[in-house]
């Protein structure tokens, strides 16, 4: 129940974000950036366990590891992006945080373009 210690160590620095604006507001926005980071960090640990269960699923099902590759590229991509943009957004630049969203989906979308680019000459050879 790793949750529960995490939502809690939010909100023990969630009281000392608020508590500080008011008097030391760059000193709060560190606070939680810093927080940002060591859970972004605590949660990347953990994905080591879902790429060797994706990995052995692709090779069970005989899937080219390219495809494999371009996915974990594309997760990879989707969570840094959002990661990114959330903390623009904490420190009250949403304009940055939008950009940041837009260019991760620019990204995604050229690296998903192989695997679309497949699938459609998968079915233009289905069809008569």
């Amino acid at each position: 129940m790793e949750i529960l210690y995490i939502v809690g160590f939010a909100f023990v620095v969630t009281v000392f974000a608020v508590l500080l604006r008011e008097t030391r507001p760059e000193i709060a926005l560190l606070l939680a950036l810093g927080f940002g980071v060591l859970i972004f960090i605590m949660v990347l640990s953990k994905m080591g366990d879902i790429i060797t269960v994706f990995r052995d699923l692709t090779h069970k099902a005989g899937i080219d590891d390219f495809y494999f590759i371009t996915l974990l590229k594309i997760l990879g991509i989707a969570y840094i992006a959002e990661f990114g943009a959330q903390i623009c957004r904490d420190a009250g630049e949403g304009t940055i945080a939008s950009k940041i969203e837009m260019a991760g989906k620019v990204l995604i979308l050229l690296l998903a373009l192989p695997i679309l680019t497949a699938v459609l000459e998968v079915v233009v050879r289905l069809l008569p």
